[in-house]
């Protein structure tokens, strides 16, 4: 079963790879992504707070740990 956490980083590697394509395209647009994905994880790293995480928490839930 998928989870937040979980789904966070498939679509930042997602994310990740279409902003590759666009660069290689030469497209500014990959640029731009690139720049939004960098200014986003070090907002989640200053604050501890990721919206992507806390949407998808709402949406299917935290995952199950197993000790």
């Amino acid at each position: 079963m998928i989870c937040a956490e979980k789904l966070q980083r498939l679509m930042l590697a997602v994310v990740l790879f279409i902003a590759c394509c666009l660069m290689s395209a030469g497209s500014v647009y990959g640029t731009m992504l690139l720049g939004f994905v960098i200014a986003m994880i070090v907002i989640w790293a200053i604050t501890d707070f990721c919206p992507s995480i806390w949407l998808f928490t709402k949406l299917v839930g935290h995952c199950k740990r197993s000790h």
